[in-house]
């Protein structure tokens, strides 16, 4: 590439020919410094071709650029703040090796007051520290996984698949990949409870290529004096120990610099001593290198911020030679803000005046001790009163003098003069006192029940006694260690947090098994949509108090079953036991499937819990279930049941889902749009809008339903027989009345021809003039004729007085459904009310016997 830029080899780059002189061109000098850059010097023009040093990286090793003066320098700042740091507690490290003295991991081999003088310990600290952590690892680590899942915003299907996604995906990380979780978490909950602080870091181990959670004592985290805890201290030290092989591994991995450190310096801190002398160990065979890793906010120079504020960095130190092995900083890349990333989790069993808070140690320590001086001191004073000393004569000679007597073993012995008796005296021991035996029971129950390992006393209380009763006495014995327990349920939240942010960033993008429901590629989406919380109920700390609550809200649901969803409340009693399985032992109505009409009339007859679906048939479901209830065989099947009232009931139950949907279709045609799903939050404006659309459809609806069942009770009205016999006998009459007055105006009209015949006839006999004849012959006619409509007009008055009474009738008739209808819904609303009264009551009741329980 540099020898392209030679003239006999190619053109001169661009733009030069402007650079020179006109009267002169001039020589142009070219230097190769490297392969990959060159510099032009063309009279007194210098140009750069060179290329820019590449730029640290973001996670890059800082020590590795930066000057060993520096380093120096910063390494004696750190570890002499981290020096002070160990100083200010130092009160509070000799308190807990002064716990330690008194856990009787060892038996101590006593010479005072005596050789072989009782060395036992009292084990009401141990007992504590033991008991704490039996019951909180059974509450926080459960068979099945100790991660539960909550999902942030609007809960839908898709969302709870995925929560049950990540959470079957996390516990299968803690059960078996991370393999070390539980023993690391059951070692930190026993020093937990004696220390009254221990520490997790969380981080990804690129030798493991996965997360890890390991358990840090509380001796190895050094925070300042003044820190309230891990988090928020300005500076956390982490003090690690390492062999030669792991930190030459580290160095060759280029996570260190390699420096060479020489042998390792033996630092060991009197907690240390103390534990390694408790468990039989020495601590001159370790050879092991103490790590200083320390998190701090620091100026560091060469990286200062434009601003003048110390930025967080993580810098390792090597205690014994103070080399600085790695600075790194300790924010996210993208972060603006260059907030202090989180490693560590921090666990307080009680807090108290510092960081580290207050451990059994700390609460029952003096008790410990009390109890351990009163235990030696009866066993001394048995041992003396079983095996007394005493004097002898100087010359009194027994034989074997130096062993003990056996039971039933006789010696010789050789008396100078008198009697044996004469020649031994035995001291005055007294039996073990009786006042040092009740305060030593004392001591430790003081210990026991501050400590909350006291065991309730329940041989006062009756079998009959209420619920709520035995659940005050529950709530009071553990309140301290519901606290406990509420405490350890928060940092493990935040451990979990950090937990799921390595797995979501780290490891593979897809689930390493085969989901129940979904993609395997969903994990990234998945961890972005749901956060992790620990299995454990912060509000109750044993399953004893959990199965007492449950037992509580079951009574009460006897009252008022109604209102109770009893399903889902046996079901979470069953998960509250630890019975495998639950959702196969009782069903609920969230585990449903839709399924055709044929399937649920099953389901009914065989007492499975049913579903209806937003979605479905509405109309053919109803159909078909009604008809099914309408069918004499079925029907006849079921009142031979003994469960006919609850099959009934809960086919009249589900038919009513289907018609609370099918209401809800026709409020949508109505208003020609959707309305949003049944349990979804609206707005105050969305919801005020969507009311007022809903009556304007409602009200329309209900004009359309009266005017059809109006037509249907018409259809019906017409159907009855006794208002078909009326009809009939109307259109008989009705019929006779047309064809009567048909005969009558043919016989008019006959009459009326043969009297004009007549009439011609007379007046042909008598002389009359012909038209006065048919005058007189047309005005008689004429009268007949009135009298007939008269006669004509009687009858259709009569029949339509008749047409009238039957309305009437019907109408009436209607008015007596419709007043009866009214009566039976006043009648079902007054019961309702009645009912609801006194379900009420029975809630109040049975709310002032638990209130009266707990007085």
């Amino acid at each position: 590439m540099a020898n392209s830029m030679f003239p006999s080899l190619s053109q001169a780059p661009l733009g030069l020919d402007a650079l020179a002189p006109e009267e002169d061109s001039g020589l142009i000098e070219i230097e190769i410094v490297n392969p990959e850059g060159v510099k032009i010097d063309m009279d007194g023009i210098e140009i750069d071709l060179m290329p820019e040093e590449d730029e640290l990286s973001f996670d890059a090793n800082l020590a590795e650029d930066m000057d060993s003066g520096e380093l120096a320098k910063v390494a004696s700042d750190i570890v002499e703040m981290v020096d002070a740091d160990i100083n200010s507690r130092k009160e509070w490290v000799d308190m807990y090796v002064k716990g330690l003295d008194v856990l009787g991991m060892k038996y101590e081999e006593r010479t005072e007051p005596w050789l072989g003088a009782c060395g036992v310990f009292s084990t009401v600290l141990t007992e504590a520290a033991v008991k704490f952590q039996s019951e909180t690892i059974i509450e926080t680590f459960p068979a099945a996984g100790p991660v539960k899942t909550e999902i942030i915003g609007a809960i839908d299907k898709l969302k709870e698949q995925a929560a049950e996604r990540v959470r079957d995906d996390m516990n299968y990380q803690l059960t078996e990949v991370m393999t070390e979780y539980r023993p690391e978490h059951e070692r930190m909950l026993y020093n937990l409870g004696l220390a009254g602080a221990a520490f997790k870091k969380v981080y990804f181990d690129p030798s493991l290529d996965r997360q890890v959670a390991m358990f840090i004592p509380a001796e190895d985290i050094i925070i300042p004096y003044g820190a309230s805890s891990a988090n928020t201290a300005e500076r956390l030290t982490h003090v690690m120990r390492k062999t030669k092989n792991d930190l030459k591994k580290l160095q060759v991995a280029g996570f260190y610099v390699d420096e060479e450190l020489g042998e390792p310096v033996a630092i060991h801190t009197d907690v240390e001593k103390k534990k390694a002398e408790d468990q039989g160990y020495s601590l001159t065979d370790d050879d092991r290198y103490q790590i200083l890793e320390v998190h701090i906010d620091y100026d560091l120079p060469g990286y200062e911020d434009e601003d003048g504020i110390a930025l967080p960095y993580i810098i390792t130190i090597e205690r014994g030679t103070n080399t600085v092995l790695a600075i790194r900083r300790n924010w996210e890349e993208d972060d603006k803000r260059k907030l202090k990333r989180q490693h560590f989790v921090q666990y307080t069993y009680v807090p108290g005046f510092g960081a580290y808070g207050l451990g059994l140690i700390h609460l029952i320590g003096g008790y410990a001790r009390a109890g351990t001086s009163l235990i030696r001191q009866l066993i001394d004073a048995g041992t003396l009163s079983n095996l007394p000393g005493g004097l002898k004569t100087r010359g009194l000679r027994i034989k074997d003098d130096d062993t003990p007597i056996s039971p039933g073993e006789f010696r010789d012995v050789d008396v100078p003069s008198g009697s044996v008796k004469d020649n031994i005296m035995a001291l005055p021991y007294k039996e073990p006192s009786q006042v040092l035996s009740g305060l030593l029971e004392k001591v430790t129950e003081e210990g026991r029940r501050l400590g909350s390992i006291a065991d309730m006393n329940i041989s006062d209380m009756s079998a009959n006694s209420p619920v709520g009763t035995t659940l005050a006495l529950l709530e009071r014995q553990l309140k301290t260690m519901s606290a406990v327990q509420a405490r350890i349920h928060y940092s493990m939240k935040q451990e979990f947090k950090l937990l799921r942010d390595i797995i979501r960033d780290h490891t593979p993008p897809e689930y390493s098994f085969d989901p129940a429901y979904g993609d395997r590629k969903a994990k990234q989406e998945d961890y972005d949509t749901v956060s992790v919380i620990p299995v454990s109920d912060p509000n109750s700390s044993t399953m004893a108090q959990r199965i007492m609550q449950y037992q509580a809200v079951i009574q009460l649901a006897q009252g008022a079953p109604q209102i109770y969803d009893l399903p889902l409340l046996h079901r979470q009693m069953i998960e509250v036991l630890g019975i495998k399985n639950a959702e196969k032992l009782v069903p609920v109505d969230d585990d449903q499937t839709p399924r055709d009409p044929v399937s649920e009339n099953m389901s009914f007859l065989t007492g499975k819990p049913t579903k209806a679906f937003i979605y479905q048939d509405h109309d053919a479901h109803i159909a078909v279930h009604t008809s099914m209830m309408q069918d004499p065989i079925v029907m006849g099947q079921i009142g031979q049941n003994p469960m006919a009232q609850q099959i009934q009931a809960a086919i009249m139950a589900h038919v009513s889902e289907h018609v609370a949907f099918q209401y809800r279709q026709k409020i949508q045609e109505q208003l020609g749009a959707t309305l949003p799903a049944p349990n979804a939050e609206l707005n105050e404006d969305a919801e005020v809008q969507i009311s007022k659309l809903v009556a304007q459809a409602s009200a329309q609806l209900l004009a359309m339903d009266k005017a059809k069942q109006a037509q249907q009770q018409a259809a019906q009205q017409a159907q009855d027989p006794i208002i078909q016999m009326q009809q009939a006998e109307l259109q008989i009459k009705r019929q006779e009345a047309e064809i009567k007055a048909l005969k009558v105006k043919g016989d008019l009209q006959l009459r009326a021809e043969e009297l004009s015949l007549k009439a011609q006839e007379n007046a042909a006999k008598i002389g009359e003039d012909p038209q006065m004849a048919a005058m007189r012959l047309q005005q008689e006619i004429s009268q007949a004729q009135e009298l007939h409509a008269m006669e004509m007009a009687a009858k259709q008055l009569e029949l339509q007085q008749a047409q009238a009474q039957q309305q009437q009738a019907q109408m009436q008739q209607q008015q007596a459904m419709a007043q009866q209808q009214q009566m039976q819904q006043q009648k079902m609303a007054q019961g309702g009310q009645v009912h609801e009264q006194k379900m009420a009551h029975t809630d109040l009741e049975q709310l002032q016997k638990l209130l009266g329980n707990r007085e």
